[in-house]
């Protein structure tokens, strides 16, 4: 069974950082039957947006450009666990986010949630400027 769970709830002042959590369990995350992993954010009165996701195979972040030079994705593998670093944070990434299986990279850029794995509940990152 495949479970995805986001942690790192934040209430931060714009120019802070925050580090975000996925652990997702139940999915291979190396190999080429295993599965990319990314981050998506559903900001007010937008829609659900890729920000970043980590190709596997080739083991290559791809951003968002919002968030080039800002954020940075990684991963460890033994743990399942997928992170996101966010520096210098601004009040237009208030939002919540989630983590998700995605096809990454090449046409796919930023990340694509694949429709085999379902979303996790997301975890709330509120930045006041």
């Amino acid at each position: 069974q495949v479970q995805v769970k986001e942690s790192g709830v934040g209430l931060v002042q714009a120019g802070w950082s925050l580090r975000l959590s996925c652990i997702a369990s139940g999915l291979r995350w190396d190999g080429y039957d295993g599965y990319d992993m990314g981050w998506f954010r559903q900001t007010p009165g937008k829609e659900r947006e890729s920000v970043s996701c980590f190709e596997r195979i080739d083991r290559t972040p791809y951003y968002a450009e919002f968030v080039k030079g800002r954020f940075t994705i990684s991963r460890d593998v033994a743990k399942h666990t997928l992170y996101l670093q966010m520096n210098n944070l601004t009040a237009e990434d208030t939002g919540t986010y989630y983590c998700a299986a995605v096809v990454c990279g090449g046409q796919f850029g930023a990340g694509v949630k694949r429709a085999d794995v379902g979303w996790g509940q997301g975890t709330q990152v509120s930045v006041s400027s």
